[in-house]
């Protein structure tokens, strides 16, 4: 049964992640994402090596996010606070921004904002765009052509993004054999 609700041009909140380096009492750090079902690596003193993770998880999720055309600007929703000095009233096209201050290097958001809110976010970086419907003639009574629902890939280190409902269970990569090393030819150094 389809209720109002369920219409596809319905506009809905649009989406934001976050992942984040929190520092501890000692020269420990963790890794966050506000997605509840991400895994993190513990507690590490290797700060280099959470920085790396921490942007490769953010390009992970990044990659699996479709952006959704029928989103209301995230910023919007914030009353703005991105841009603060600079007023404007949402409008456009909903694209897929990733925020990182490369001064802090400690946050990466990624969020789905209005064309006119993007350019005004600091530090931000439009990576995606929603597609626009196909706006072709359909004749009546002609069934729509399904579509595939997209495939999940996994997110950076091996965790996995939160499954969304009718979701298959994530395929598993075949176990490669290691390689030998090349046998060298007599005159060939070492």
């Amino acid at each position: 049964m389809t209720t109002a609700s369920e219409s596809p041009t319905e506009r809905i909140p649009g989406r934001s992640w976050t992942v984040r380096i929190t520092g501890h009492g000692s020269r420990a750090a963790s890794v966050t994402c506000s997605t509840a079902a991400c895994r993190m690596p513990p507690r590490s003193e290797d700060l280099a090596a959470l920085r790396t993770f921490a942007a490769a998880h953010a390009a992970a999720h990044a990659k699996v996010a479709t952006v959704n055309p029928n989103a209301y600007c995230h910023c919007g929703s914030q009353r703005c606070g991105a841009h603060p000095n600079a007023k404007t009233s949402c409008a456009g096209a909903v694209v897929m921004i990733l925020r990182h201050d490369p001064v802090m290097r400690r946050v990466w958001s990624l969020e789905e904002v209005c064309e006119t809110c993007a350019p005004l976010i600091p530090n931000a970086t439009v990576i995606a765009r929603a597609e626009r419907p196909n706006r072709t003639t359909k004749r009546p009574g002609t069934p729509a052509a399904p579509v595939p629902a997209p495939a999940r890939p996994g997110i950076a280190g091996g965790f996995s993004s939160a499954p969304t409902e009718g979701d298959p269970a994530p395929a598993r990569r075949p176990h490669r054999a290691p390689q030998r090393p090349r046998r060298r030819g007599p005159g060939q150094g070492r």
